[in-house]
C-alpha cells in the first residue's frame, strides 16, 4: 500500500469536514472549558454509522457465543477467496485508523477519550467476559451510549503495572469479593458510567508480585467507590482524566470478568498494549498532518525583512523535515493496515517500534512548528502550540519511550 484508495480519500474528506465544522469551532470549550467531549462524540458516531456498524458486530459475536455454549456447530461462512479476505481486512483497518488521523488534526484528546471507552474498556469485555456480561455492559460501551474506564495505572506502578500494583481483591464467604485501591491518569475517570479494575487477587503465601491479576466490572454510584474531579493537565484537555478510590467494595462473582480466577489479565496483556501502541502512529500523523499545514501556511504569510519567511532557508530546511517525517509516518500507517491486511498480528517489539518512531516524530514536529512560528507559536491563539503539549503525552502513555526501547531491545537480543 503505497497511497489511499479513492473510497479512503472520499472517508478522510468526509471526517475532516465534520472535525471543520462541530469540532473546530468548539476547540476552545473543549480544551479550556468545561464542555466534556462524549456528546460530540456520540454525534460523529451517529453522523458516520459507526454505532450501527458496532451494534450489528456485537449482535453477530454474541449470536456466536450462545451457539457455542449451547453446542451448537459453528455457522457455515461463506467461502471467500484470500486475495478478496486480504482486501476487506485491509479496507477494515483502513476504514477504522483515517477518523483517528483526522480527529487528531484538531482534538488528539477525543480521539484519547474515545479509545479507552470503545477500544479498551468494551474491548476487554468482549475479549474476556462471558455473554451475560457482554450483553450487559458491552454494547453501550460500543455505541458510547455509556463511557467507559480502563483502570490499571495506580499511584506508585506506571511502566511496573504489574509488578508494583496494591489494588486488591479478596474472596468472601459467600463467593463474591471486596475490592480495595487507588487508581490514577485514569482516561474517563470523572465520568465513567462503567469501569474495568484490574488488581491483584489476595493469595495469601503467594509472594506478591506473582499473585493473579482479575479484572472486575464496576458500576458509576457503588458503595465505596468514588471517582474525582479531572485534573488538569499539559495537555490532551479534551480527554478528561482522573483518580478512582475503592474502599471495601463489595461485588459478586458476576462482576469478575468470566466468571473464573482463571482468567488472568497478565493472559493476553501483550495483545492489548500492541494495539494501542499501533494506533499511537495514526494520531501522530494527525498531529503532524495538521502541524506541517499550520507552517506552511504561515511561512507564507509571516513577511520579515521585507519577504516571507519561507523564502529563507532555514525555514525550508524546518519545513522539508516535516514533509519527510510526514511521508514516514503514513508509510507506518500503511504497514500496519497492510499487516492485519494480511491477516497477521504485529509483536510486541513491531508495536513499540512503531509506538517509539511516531511518538517522537510527533513531538519534534509539534516543537518545529512552534519554532517556525517564533513567538505567536507561543500563544494559545495559534493552534501549534495546543498540538505540541498534545503530543507530548504520545511519549507517557501506553508506555513510556524508555519501555519501548526496553522492549526492542530485548527482542533483539533474543535473536542471538
Amino acid at each position: 500500500m503505497i497511497e489511499w484508495s479513492e473510497p479512503q480519500r472520499m472517508l478522510r474528506t468526509a471526517v475532516r469536514q465534520f472535525v471543520e465544522r462541530e469540532i473546530a469551532p468548539n476547540l476552545d470549550q473543549l480544551e479550556h472549558g468545561d464542555t466534556p467531549p462524549y456528546d460530540t462524540l456520540r454525534k460523529f458516531l451517529k453522523t458516520f454509522g459507526i454505532d450501527a456498524m458496532a451494534k450489528q458486530r456485537f449482535e453477530s459475536e454474541l449470536a456466536k457465543d450462545r451457539a457455542q455454549l449451547a453446542g451448537e456447530p459453528p455457522a457455515q461462512k461463506d467461502e471467500q477467496d484470500p486475495a478478496t479476505a486480504e482486501m476487506m481486512r485491509g479496507e477494515e483497518t483502513a476504514m477504522r485508523m483515517i477518523p483517528t488521523i483526522e480527529l487528531c488534526r484538531y482534538c488528539p484528546g477525543m480521539v484519547t477519550a474515545m479509545g479507552v471507552s470503545m477500544g479498551l474498556t468494551a474491548g476487554t469485555i468482549m475479549s474476556r467476559g462471558t455473554p451475560g456480561q457482554k450483553e450487559r455492559w458491552a454494547l453501550d460501551l460500543l455505541t458510547m451510549d455509556k463511557i467507559g474506564a480502563w483502570a490499571i495505572t495506580e499511584p506508585n506502578s506506571g511502566s511496573d503495572a504489574f509488578g508494583s500494583m496494591k489494588s486488591t481483591c479478596r474472596r468472601t464467604e459467600d463467593g463474591g469479593y471486596v475490592l480495595n485501591g487507588n487508581k490514577t491518569f485514569i482516561t474517563n475517570g470523572p465520568y465513567a458510567d462503567t469501569i474495568v479494575f484490574i488488581c491483584k487477587l489476595d493469595e495469601p503465601g503467594v509472594e506478591p508480585r506473582n499473585r493473579k491479576v482479575l479484572s472486575f466490572v464496576l458500576d458509576t454510584g457503588m458503595k465505596g467507590l468514588s471517582q474525582s474531579k479531572p485534573f488538569r493537565k499539559m495537555g490532551i484537555h479534551s480527554s478528561p482524566t482522573g483518580e478512582l478510590f475503592l474502599q471495601d467494595v463489595k461485588v459478586g462473582k458476576d462482576r469478575l470478568l468470566g466468571e473464573s480466577e482463571d482468567v488472568s489479565y497478565r493472559s493476553g496483556v501483550k495483545d492489548t498494549f500492541s494495539a494501542e501502541r499501533s494506533g499511537v502512529a495514526a494520531m501522530a500523523l494527525g498531529i503532524t498532518e495538521r502541524c506541517l499545514e499550520l507552517s506552511v501556511k504561515y511561512a507564507n504569510e509571516r513577511v520579515q525583512f521585507g519577504k516571507p519567511i519561507g523564502e529563507f532557508q532555514l525555514i525550508q530546511a524546518k519545513l522539508a523535515k516535516m514533509e519527510i517525517a510526514r511521508i514516514n509516518l503514513e508509510n507506518l500507517v500503511f504497514r500496519y493496515i497492510e499487516t492485519v491486511a494480511k491477516g497477521r498480528s504485529m509483536s510486541l517489539a513491531e508495536a513499540s517500534a512503531m509506538k517509539l518512531y511516531a511518538a517522537q516524530t510527533a513531538v519534534e514536529v509539534a516543537m518545529e512548528a512552534v519554532q517556525i512560528h517564533g513567538g505567536n507559536g507561543y500563544m494559545a491563539e495559534y493552534q501549534v502550540e495546543q498540538l505540541a503539549r498534545d503530543a507530548k503525552i504520545l511519549q507517557i502513555y501506553g508506555g513510556t519511550d524508555e519501555i519501548q526501547i526496553t522492549h526492542i531491545a530485548r527482542d533483539l537480543l533474543s535473536r542471538g
